[in-house]
């Protein structure tokens, strides 16, 4: 990894971070609805990226970056298990399976796209 690169992952960090800390801080109260919304988009963002066959700085920019930082499996483990055992396997289910189909809707719209 060349210097140039880390200093796009950071910076797409320095972006996506707090807006994950501003979603959760906005929609998580009884449930977790930031946390799976940033999880959701990050998803279909990365398909997206991939998708298009982006690569290099833009993919250490926006996907490395951005959407590492503003996804997050730590804070989507926690929640699964403070949740209890139905609400919390409801939300796991919910969390993997809509990140998988957007990953894949991301993925397949870019693809066609570009």
């Amino acid at each position: 990894m060349t210097a140039t690169a880390a200093l796009l992952v950071a910076l797409g960090a320095a972006v996506g971070a707090p807006l994950r800390l501003l979603a959760a801080h906005r929609w998580d109260d009884r449930r977790p609805h930031g946390t799976l919304a940033v999880n959701l988009a990050g998803s279909l963002l990365l398909g997206a990226l991939v998708g298009a066959a982006v690569g290099g700085h833009a993919l250490a920019l926006l996907g490395t970056g951005f959407c590492g930082a503003l996804t997050t499996y730590s804070s989507f483990a926690v929640q699964s298990v403070a949740l209890g055992s139905r609400r919390g396997a409801a939300y796991a289910g919910a969390t993997i399976g809509g990140c998988l189909v957007l990953a894949t809707a991301g993925y397949a719209l870019a693809a066609t796209l570009f």
